[in-house]
């Protein structure tokens, strides 16, 4: 696909970078006459004394004028009686007394002057001799790195392209170190885990009996949910190096340097064996192979092909063990998952309410608690939230409380937290007009109220006409307890208490606005996967129109409706019949509840929220039931008779 990528910028980004190159040459050029005139400058300031012959020596001397001579080497520095200096050569091999004495200077006249013999040393000779070599040299050889500091990331690192980007986890490191203690919930995963760390330990009694343990374990599991961090457990637990990088770092622009880099990745992870290596995202390079884009050089390609060969080719690897994690398993190509290579498969799901509380309490160790501070209340407001949410939600309260000067997070901070990772800050900037306010404050009553009303859907825990996020106010429904499975009687309840902030709109102001426009794609969206995907529709019946995500040779394209066009018309009129008969529900409710609609809303303008407590309070006063958590009935067993199945109550 590199090969082969024809992208408009490159042009410019090569231009870019010639232009960099000539800067970067001009700027060096400028230094270097920089230094050469301060060179020259300095060596000018010097100021050398005038060069005289020796006879004009000897004459002065007989004439009674030099009162001082310097012999070094073969210079002679002659200073004068007014102060002058001058220098002047004499013959290398002779002395000055026999230099000067043949110029007719008697012993005599020569004692009358100060003579000084200079032994000049062999280091300044030759530093004096070789300094404008030596500048040159430097100035060159700082030339040369300043540019190769600048071309930094293209051609000159052309040669460290294949190497391994891995960062590696030394098992001795304390402050990186985790194990499955600091992982909450996952229980399945851990145990299906517990394995692969008792083989790292002690493989000798998996091999004395000639079981083989798996090479490659493949964690799924939605975004969030602790693949990172379980992976980095059974590192801490096996106590071996841990090696991890992401998908995407393996492809370059140049073909065959993702093949490279794998190469070297398992030539480093087998040196230290027995170690880890971790693939974050493995989607990015383990995709369905034979798309036909790209060529036979297809970088992608290569690099998964090296995967492969790598995980169980002729040179099996021992004492290795390959992990990687995705969110996209439906789109690997399926020789990553074959026996041999990723046959072992964790999936990690969203924590239910125990193991949402534990992982709250994993997080809360650092942090000083209110005593009024209960947990399990905050882990029954966060159905569906992820490992990671969690996480945010018990920083978010730590940043609420420093911010208000306080030592302890307390219960308040944690619920202030909650909403504002679903929802996102309050914007208490944005104001609403009394008119605006009293449309939200009608149209949130309406989900709430018919919310409250029809038996199947979720009980409110708050109702807020303050803006968060883009939502100008918002009604927080939660389950009573979690739920995997959802029935069509919970759906067509929820599609009736989206559509019921737009009917309280219509009935009390006799118009509509924008703000129901959510709640109509949403309830839209919900209508159409009940048609199309449940086969919760009785004059459809129990087919899926939806088309699944395939191969790129796949003849179904991602995104196309797999039916007719009376087919889909037959559905669009399902979904229509859907929602036309839950916004008459919806209506039914409010014209039933007209009394409550309007005090719930005044209600709501005086006070802006409304908590799950009041709320209900409210709705004793108008003869509505708030729903509470169901009793558990007896158990159901089935009982297989010579006549049938029977369902007894145990």
């Amino acid at each position: 696909m590199a090969k082969n990528n024809t992208n408009p910028e490159k042009p410019a980004g090569k231009k870019r970078l010639a232009g960099k190159f000539i800067e970067q040459i001009l700027m060096a050029l400028l230094v270097l006459m920089l230094i050469v005139s301060a060179f020259t400058l300095f060596s000018d300031r010097r100021g050398n004394p005038a060069v005289i012959p020796v006879s004009q020596v000897a004459e002065d001397i007989i004439a009674g004028k030099v009162t001082k001579l310097i012999v070094q080497g073969d210079n002679m520095d002659v200073t004068y009686a007014s102060g002058t200096v001058k220098t002047s050569k004499k013959e290398i091999e002779t002395s000055v007394t026999e230099t000067l004495k043949n110029y007719g200077v008697t012993p005599e006249q020569l004692s009358k002057i100060a003579v000084e013999i200079e032994n000049q040393s062999s280091l300044s000779f030759w530093l004096m001799s070789l300094a404008p070599f030596l500048l040159s040299l430097l100035s060159i050889i700082f030339i040369i790195w300043l540019l190769s500091r600048q071309m930094k990331g293209a051609s000159m690192q052309a040669f460290t392209f294949g190497q391994s980007r891995a960062r590696i986890v030394d098992p001795n490191d304390q402050s990186q170190k985790v194990t499955f203690k600091d992982v909450a919930g996952v229980k399945e995963a851990k145990e299906e885990l517990k394995e692969i760390v008792d083989f790292l330990k002690n493989p000798k009694k998996f091999l004395d009996i000639g079981a083989r343990i798996p090479k490659g374990v493949l964690l799924m599991g939605g975004p969030g949910t602790g693949k990172t961090l379980l992976a980095r457990a059974v590192a801490g637990e096996a106590h071996v190096p841990f090696m991890y990088l992401s998908g995407s770092e393996f492809v370059e622009m140049f073909v065959g340097v993702g093949a490279s880099r794998v190469r070297d990745l398992f030539k480093m992870a087998k040196s230290v064996a027995p170690a880890i290596i971790f693939i974050d995202e493995i989607d990015a390079i383990g995709r369905h192979r034979g798309s036909g884009m790209g060529g036979g050089n297809d970088e992608r390609e290569q690099t998964l092909n090296q995967i492969l060969v790598e995980m169980d080719g002729f040179e099996p690897t021992e004492k290795l063990i390959v992990m990687a994690a995705t969110n996209r398993p439906d789109v690997l190509d399926p020789a990553l998952l074959r026996p041999g290579r990723f046959d072992r498969r964790v999936t990690l799901d969203a924590p239910d309410l125990k193991d949402r509380e534990e992982i709250l309490a994993i997080h809360a160790k650092k942090k000083p608690l209110g005593e009024d501070v209960n947990l399990h209340t905050i882990a029954e407001r966060t159905p569906g939230f992820s490992g990671a949410d969690l996480a945010s939600l018990m920083n978010e309260s730590a940043i609420l409380a420093a911010r208000e000067d306080r030592k302890k997070v307390t219960q308040y901070d944690l619920i202030r937290s909650v909403e504002k990772v679903m929802l996102g800050p309050e914007r208490k900037s944005h104001i609403l007009s009394k008119q605006e306010k009293k449309i939200t404050a009608y149209h949130e009553m309406g989900h709430a109220l018919a919310a409250s009303v029809l038996p199947n859907s979720d009980p409110v825990h708050k109702v807020s006409i303050i803006s968060r996020g883009y939502a100008a106010g918002y009604t927080l429904k939660l389950p009573l307890e979690d739920r995997r499975l959802q029935s069509r009687k919970e759906f067509l309840d929820d599609i009736a208490v989206s559509l019921a902030g737009y009917a309280a709109e219509k009935m009390i102001f006799g118009d509509m606005t924008t703000g129901a426009s959510n709640d109509i794609s949403v309830s839209s969206s919900l209508a159409r996967a009940m048609v199309t995907r449940y086969g919760m529709s009785e004059k459809i019946g129990p087919v899926s129109f939806e088309a699944e995500a395939k191969t790129v040779n796949s003849p179904i394209v991602v995104g196309d409706r797999y039916s007719s066009e009376a087919t889909g018309a037959a559905i669009d009129g399902e979904v229509s019949r859907i929602m036309t008969e839950a916004l008459a529900r919806a209506n039914e409710v409010l014209i039933d509840h007209k009394k409550a609609l309007d005090m719930l809303a005044g209600e709501l303008i005086k006070l802006e929220t409304l908590e799950r407590e009041d709320f209900e309070k409210l709705l004793i006063l108008n003869g509505i039931k708030p729903k509470t958590k169901p009793v558990d009935e007896p158990a159901e067993e089935l009982v297989i008779a010579p006549e049938g199945i029977e369902i007894v109550k145990s």
